[in-house]
């Protein structure tokens, strides 16, 4: 049932309990900002239904919160009473296989869901002589290890990013010269098990801009239909003190043509071998904006969201939505009785658009498929 709080936000996503009687909590994201709501998955399917309706959102979480369904879907199918684990391997790992299937058909384009669940399964086939119990716990095991990388992956982009953006915008740029940073969608804590993909870059560029007496501006755009820009990236930013500024997403033109935006710093929810990205609707036209007023554009991900088998972003499957995240607000339709909506999930920015790659191992600057190759060599 879901636990409503006025308190400090929990984390986005959290495992409680042991292996055999644990459950996954989630921070519902559909009720931010007004509420914070907490979450209580404990079967695969409360997993499976926190993913599709966006309770839980961006690649990275997705693909850690999948890796703790798997858990609660072995204990749901071989312990659906307190007790042992009924059955042998063979009953589990039939269990286990069931729940990486109902897990990945909730979405279809963040790669690091399929990315999460194969590497699980990899780590129990290696293992065929385990017991049922020890199976689910070396599973609980991996699930946490996943969360541990996520985190620490967060870090180091946020360390690399920044380290491409300037300390200061050039003389006479930006009101009271500040360094002015534009992000879309949501790529913060909320969307990773850490600070985030796009936003580490932001919030490291804003401790450094602190510690150096100046400051930094983000801008945010709104992320239409669903506005988690303005809903959680605002709310992110503004909870750890970081000058913040919604725009509508039209409105990204007229501010570039201002100069006071240094870089655009997205996420991403798929790279294909080639450097295309796929990423929340609307950062593709943003990227063609960025280059139009000269502006660097940057996309900030793990490489565990690259997928190497697509040659090219035209291979990366779009999430189509249901229409009535764009016809109506709420409840109330906003849109002409009778009218149709076109409502992909994402789009994919060409490479040629991106200035720079930035993942947990450094940044891959001006991508092609030779350079992305090289840097996840071995990864």
């Amino acid at each position: 049932m879901p636990e409503t709080s006025s308190r400090t936000a929990p984390p986005t996503l959290r495992w409680v309990g042991d292996a055999l009687t644990g459950t996954l909590e989630l921070l519902d994201q559909t009720r931010l900002p007004g509420e914070v709501v907490t979450l209580t998955c404990r079967t695969d399917d409360d997993v499976f239904g926190a993913i599709r309706r966006l309770s839980v959102r961006g690649a990275p979480a997705i693909g850690v919160s999948a890796a703790y369904g798997l858990v609660l879907g072995v204990q749901q199918a071989l312990a659906p009473a307190p007790g042992p684990l009924s059955g042998g391997r063979a009953e589990f790992d039939a269990a286990l296989a069931a729940s990486a299937e109902k897990l990945a058909a909730s979405r279809p384009t963040a790669v690091n869901l399929f990315w999460a669940l194969a590497r699980c399964r990899r780590a129990l086939s290696a293992e065929p002589d385990l017991a049922p119990a020890d199976a689910l716990a070396r599973l609980l095991a991996e699930a946490r290890e996943i969360e541990a990388e996520d985190r620490a992956m967060c870090a180091a982009i946020g360390r690399h990013g920044a380290d491409l953006l300037p300390e200061f915008p050039p003389p006479g740029d930006g009101p009271d010269g500040e360094l002015g940073l534009l992000t879309h969608c949501n790529a913060g804590g909320l969307a990773t098990a850490g600070d985030g993909t796009a936003l580490a870059v932001l919030f490291e560029a804003h401790r450094r801009a602190t510690e150096a007496g100046r400051r930094v501006r983000t801008y945010a755009d709104e992320t239409r239909p669903l506005l988690q820009g303005a809903r959680l990236t605002a709310w992110e930013l503004t909870r750890r003190g970081v000058p913040t500024t919604v725009l509508c997403d039209s409105a990204a033109a007229s501010l570039l043509a201002t100069g006071r935006v240094h870089a655009v710093v997205t996420g991403a929810d798929r790279v294909a071998a080639n450097g295309d990205a796929a990423n929340k609707i609307g950062t593709f036209p943003l990227a063609v904006l960025a280059h139009r007023f000269n502006v660097p554009f940057y996309i900030a991900a793990p490489t565990s969201t690259f997928d190497r088998d697509l040659a090219s972003g035209d291979e990366i499957p779009i999430e189509q939505r249901d229409a009535a995240e764009v016809l109506n607000y709420g409840d109330l339709r906003t849109a002409a009785d009778g009218a149709e909506a076109y409502n992909p999930a994402f789009d994919v920015t060409p490479a040629n658009l991106i200035t720079a790659l930035v993942t947990e191992r450094g940044v891959i600057p001006s991508p092609t498929t030779a350079a992305v190759g090289a840097h996840l060599a071995g990864a």
